[in-house]
């Protein structure tokens, strides 16, 4: 391969991970691929939360943080009422 060909396809990845997501719908249990709203390392998007009724502060600490992202990435953009 030519070192353009390399640095192209590096470039193609890093732009992938950055503005492609997959995200586990909370309630039916599939995956959904979808371009993210803004730029971000995080690739999987899942609800720790689910369907039940529980609260953001009845979770840890790095479940606040994933029920956060999706809320953010996921709810906001494509589930709704």
């Amino acid at each position: 391969m030519k070192k353009g060909s390399i640095v192209l396809l590096i470039l193609t990845l890093l732009i992938s991970k950055f503005w492609i997501g997959v995200f586990e719908h909370d309630e039916f249990n599939y995956k959904v691929v979808f371009i993210k709203h803004r730029a971000i390392w995080k690739t999987y998007f899942y609800s720790p939360r689910g369907m039940s009724d529980l609260k953001i502060k009845d979770l840890t600490v790095k479940e606040q943080t994933e029920q956060i992202l999706f809320d953010a990435f996921v709810v906001s953009n494509f589930i709704r009422d």
